[in-house]
């Protein structure tokens, strides 16, 4: 028996014991996780900085604090998720208990990514955690300072025979995909979601999958062009534009986009000066080989780079960048951009800004700016996406009552606060039934009659009260 696999054995029979499912023990881990990030914050920092020159403010309010916020949620409400949850019943269930239990799945893997290695490691552990699970962590190895962090604290605050991390790049996590686990959760690629699946298939097992696209931002002529142009430069070079919900694109009028551009141009130099390289506020490409591929795509574009463009291989650094005359078929189009790069593509007409995006795959989040609600309600209407934020960008992952996760090809499910909970439950459809009333149970029993099925349909028909009812004056 190999290492990983005596992991998951180890944690199955703790599972197995039960002693994941009491209340007390999911407050206590939930507890523990809060004091491994409290009690460790400067060496997070540290490991951030070291793995994406993470600044600090970044760093606290997208990493750390969002984990926090998290479990305080998770703490605050653990009660009330675990509760039964009754149901309507009919005549002929009128004296039987049915309910809805939640209960743990089991044994699950969470497999963190690069781009927050703390924010997306921790906070699909933070549902399993809550939902009563025994979880195996994957951190990501690209974030290798954040790796080595993690693979010393978690053994150390959290329950080991029910929590465990294994560490490694893409050899280990094939090995470890071979065991088989009662869900996995995974946020990445799609590339790599497609291996994640047919892993998972030999086992049939569960999985979740929260991976990106090309995430649209819809600019209409009526808005606030200073507010706009702050709120975009924010939200796309944020964390060095590595966010799976940041814009990845712009579609505007030609109008609109010469307003634009000088508004980004003033935000830009007031976020991170006329010298953004030497800017302690922006961060860096994880990788040579990710700085390699955004550099390579900006070099195919035919678009015009009109703000940034500069870069410096040493430092994986790439200046924010916005490109304009960008065509539907360009370079910059073809996949989730992923960095500090921003397309400025026109269309005249919402209508035609809709039918842009209905043509791609549907995004994890979508954002539309306008002072024009009547604008924002359409495009809401008549598009599909994971989220969807107007005015604003990414903010509307901060906040733990909205589920997030994609649809079709940018993710299945979704987690944060109570989602995360039932992500990683199974809903039990229960039905706690006596020996009382044997004699409305002889209408179900043989020989069949068509007044026993008269009366059975009456008894368990669905009421109708409701669809005509009359108001009398």
């Amino acid at each position: 028996m190999d290492a990983q696999n005596q992991v998951v054995e180890r944690l199955r029979s703790a599972f197995r014991s039960g002693i994941t499912v009491p209340e007390g023990f999911r407050r206590a881990q939930l507890r523990n996780l809060l004091s491994l990030i409290k009690d460790n914050e400067q060496m997070i920092l540290d490991a951030l900085h070291k793995d994406l020159a993470k600044p600090k403010f970044e760093a606290v309010i997208s990493e750390i604090d969002m984990v926090i916020n998290e479990l305080y949620h998770a703490i605050d409400n653990l009660k009330s998720w675990m509760q039964p949850e009754y149901v309507s019943k009919n005549m002929a269930t009128k004296l039987d208990n049915c309910f809805v239990r939640r209960e743990p799945l089991g044994v699950v893997l969470v497999i963190g990514a690069w781009n927050y290695p703390l924010q997306l490691t921790l906070l699909p552990m933070v549902g399993a955690i809550a939902a009563g699970n025994c979880a195996i962590i994957k951190p990501s190895e690209v974030s290798a300072a954040m790796e080595r962090l993690l693979a010393e604290l978690i053994p150390k605050y959290m329950c080991q025979d029910c929590y465990a991390i294994v560490c490694g790049g893409a050899e280990e996590t094939k090995v470890l995909l071979e065991n088989r686990f009662d869900h996995i959760f995974y946020t990445g690629s799609q590339k790599v979601a497609r291996s994640i699946l047919q892993a998972a298939s030999v086992h049939l097992t569960p999985v979740t999958l929260e991976l990106g696209g090309k995430c649209p931002c819809f600019i209409d002529d009526q808005v606030n062009m200073d507010a706009a142009a702050r709120r975009l430069i924010w939200a796309k070079f944020f964390n060095a534009g590595q966010s799976c919900v940041a814009p990845d694109y712009v579609l505007c009028s030609r109008a609109t986009r010469d307003a634009l551009l000088p508004a980004l141009r003033q935000a830009l130099g007031a976020f991170y000066s006329e010298e953004p390289r030497t800017c302690p506020d922006l961060g860096r490409i994880a990788t040579d080989r990710h700085w390699t591929r955004l550099m390579e795509l900006l070099g195919r574009s035919r678009g015009k780079v009109v703000l940034g463009g500069e870069s410096n291989q040493e430092e994986k650094y790439i200046a924010p960048t916005v490109v304009v005359n960008v065509e539907e078929a360009d370079a910059l189009m073809e996949e989730e951009i992923f960095g500090p790069i921003l397309p400025i593509l026109t269309v005249e007409s919402v209508e035609e800004g809709i039918d842009f995006i209905n043509r791609k795959e549907k995004p994890l989040a979508l954002y539309v700016f306008s002072n024009n609600s009547s604008v924002i309600t359409t495009v809401l209407e008549k598009t599909s996406s994971g989220g969807f934020c107007s005015n604003d960008g990414i903010v509307h992952m901060t906040l733990p009552g909205l589920p997030f996760g994609g649809v079709g090809a940018s993710g299945w499910g979704n987690y944060h606060g109570h989602w995360g909970f039932e992500t990683f439950s199974h809903r039990r459809g229960c039905m706690l039934r006596g020996w009382a009333l044997e004699k409305i149970n002889t209408l179900r029993y043989p020989p069949y009659t068509e007044d026993n099925l008269g009366w059975l349909r009456w008894t368990t028909s669905a009421r109708k009260t409701a669809w005509n009812s009359c108001t009398v004056m």
